[in-house]
C-alpha cells in the first residue's frame, strides 16, 4: 500500500580501546574536562527532539547508483547488471531493486540524493563528512560522536558504566575523531564480532572466561590483596577500589549484559541478517535503548574499485535486512522518534563503472555527488532532498554539504550548531563552520525537520 507524501523537495523525485573504557569507568572523563566544559556552548533554542544517534558509516564509500539514487536509463556503462528499480511505499520514490525490504520502509527515512563536497581521498573525505570541517589546518576537529558525547553525554551529566560514543566494532575513521576534545571522547571501539556465538567486548568478555570464573578471579585478587589491608584510607588505593569496583559492576552486572545477545528471539535476530552488521544494528538497538548517546556502526567493504558487482551481491543483503530491522524495530519500540538513524559514507562511487583490467567493473572514489540517508529524531520519512543529473555525476539541485547535516543533526539534538567547542587554546571554535571561514553551504535540512 502506498503512503500519500510529497516525495520530492527540491529535486524530482591512538589511546587503546582499554584506555577509553577504563578512563570512562574511573570517571577520568569528568577529571580531564575541567574548566573546558565550563566554556562550550548553551543548549539550543530549539527544543531537542533526538536523544540518541545511530550512524550507519558504509567504510569506503557506498555507490550511490546501486542504493538509493538509481539510474535505469543511464545504460549499461552506468548501471552494470543492478539496473532495475523498484518502487518504495511512498509514492513517488523508487531504490534499486537490490533493496527490496528497504522498499516497504521509505514512509520512515528521507533520501538525501545531493550530498556533496568534492574530496575523492579516504582520509579527507571522511574527516569532511565526520566533522563538517576541511582537513589539513592547524586544529584537529572531533568528530559528531565525540560532540554528541560531551554535549548529551558527559556535560548533561551521563551517569552510565558504558561509554556514551561506542563504536561496532572498530574505529570509523582514519583520523582523531576526537580531535582537539581528547582521549576522553574518543569512541570505545567494542572489537569482536556480534554474529558470533559470543560477541568478545573487549574490556568486558574475553575467551573462554566465564562470569562464574571472572567472580572467583575476583575473589582471588582480594584474598591475596594484602596491601590494600595495610594501608587503610589510603586516597590513591580508595580511588583504585573505586575503580575496580565500576569494572567488575560492567563485567559481571546489568550494564555488561547489553552486548549479550542471547537473550534475544532467533526470528529477531534472523531478520537483522546472522552476519557481522546486521548483529551490530542489533547491538545498536539495545544500546540506544539503555541511553546510550552515540553508536556508530563502523560497515566496510564498500571501497569497490575491483568487482563492485561481486561485492554489492553480498553487501547490499545485508544492508538490506539490517537497517529495514533497524527501523521497523526502532519504530514498534517507540524509539524511532528520539533516535537519529543516519546512513552513508565519506563519498559515493563514480557512475560510470571501469570495465578495464583489473577493474573488471569496478567504481571508484567519487565526492562530487553522492547520497545519505536519515531517518527518526525529528527528520521526516517519505521524502527525496535534493537531485542528481541523470548519470548520477553532478549535483542538479539543492546541494547539501557535511556542515548542512551534520548542523541538522545537532539542531535535533538539542545542541546548537552555532555554539562553542571548548578546546585547549581557548578559541571561539563554532560547532559547525561559516560562509565567512571559506566554507560552501546548502543550509540545513527544513525541509526534512
Amino acid at each position: 500500500m502506498s503512503t500519500k507524501h510529497n516525495a520530492a523537495i527540491g529535486g524530482r523525485s591512538t589511546v587503546s580501546r582499554r584506555d577509553v573504557l577504563r578512563g570512562g569507568l574511573c570517571g577520568a572523563a569528568g577529571l580531564l574536562l575541567g574548566n573546558s566544559v565550563a566554556g562550550a556552548a548553551a543548549a539550543a533554542p530549539r527544543k531537542a527532539t533526538a536523544k540518541s544517534v545511530i550512524q550507519l558509516w558504509m567504510w569506503g564509500g557506498p555507490p550511490h547508483l546501486d542504493t538509493f539514487d538509481p539510474k535505469p536509463d543511464a545504460g549499461e556503462a552506468y548501471c552494470g547488471p543492478l539496473n532495475e528499480v523498484i518502487p518504495t511505499n511512498v509514492d513517488g520514490i523508487t531504490i534499486n531493486a537490490t533493496l527490496p525490504l528497504l522498499a516497504k520502509q521509505a514512509d520512515k527515512y528521507s533520501i538525501i540524493r545531493s550530498m556533496t563536497h568534492g574530496i575523492n581521498g579516504h582520509e579527507t573525505a571522511a574527516y569532511i563528512v565526520q566533522t563538517g570541517r576541511k582537513a589539513g589546518g592547524r586544529v584537529v576537529y572531533p568528530s559528531v560522536g565525540a560532540v554528541v558525547s560531551l554535549f548529551k553525554g558527559y556535560k548533561a551529566g551521563y551517569k552510565g558504566l558504558i561509554p556514551p560514543y561506542v563504536v561496532l566494532t572498530r574505529p570509523q575513521g582514519r583520523f582523531s575523531e576526537a580531535g582537539f576534545l581528547g582521549s576522553s571522547y574518543k569512541p570505545f571501539a567494542t572489537g569482536g564480532d556480534p554474529a558470533r556465538p559470543v560477541f568478545l567486548v573487549e574490556g568486558i568478555a574475553a575467551p573462554g572466561i566465564s562470569r562464574e570464573r571472572q567472580k572467583l578471579r575476583r575473589g582471588l585478587l582480594h584474598d591475596l590483596d594484602a596491601l590494600r589491608g595495610a594501608i587503610q584510607n589510603n586516597p590513591q588505593l580508595q580511588a583504585l577500589g573505586k575503580c575496580e569496583k565500576t569494572a567488575y559492576d560492567l563485567i559481571l552486572g546489568e550494564a555488561g549484559k547489553v552486548f549479550d545477545l542471547s537473550d534475544e528471539d532467533d526470528e529477531v535476530r534472523e531478520k537483522y541478517g546472522r552476519n557481522t552488521f546486521g548483529q551490530s544494528c542489533l547491538v545498536a538497538r539495545r544500546l540506544v535503548e539503555r541511553g546510550i548517546p552515540y553508536v556508530t556502526i563502523n560497515s566496510g567493504g564498500w571501497d569497490t574499485h575491483k568487482e563492485n558487482f561481486k561485492a554489492m551481491r553480498t553487501k547490499l543483503p545485508q544492508l538490506d535486512a539490517g537497517m529495514s530491522t533497524l527501523l521497523q524495530d526502532l519504530s514498534d519500540r517507540g524509539l524511532l522518534d528520539t533516535t537519529v538513524v543516519w546512513w552513508g559514507g565519506e563519498f559515493g562511487r563514480t557512475p560510470k563503472i571501469d570495465w578495464g583490467s583489473p577493474w573488471n567493473g569496478g567504481r571508484h572514489h567519487f565526492g562530487a555527488c553522492f547520497t545519505s540517508v536519515v531517518a527518526g529524531g525529528g527528520f521526516k520519512g517519505g521524502r527525496v532532498l535534493g537531485a542528481s543529473d541523470d548519470k548520477g555525476a553532478t549535483v542538479k539541485d539543492r546541494p547539501v554539504y557535511p556542515c548542512d547535516l551534520i548542523g541538522s543533526i545537532y539542531e535535533l539534538l538539542g545542541i546548537d550548531p552555532e555554539g562553542t567547542l571548548p578546546n585547549p587554546q581557548n578559541l571561539p571554535v563554532r560547532l559547525t563552520p561559516t560562509a565567512d571561514e571559506g566554507y560552501r553551504m546548502g543550509g540545513r535540512l527544513k525541509e526534512l525537520m
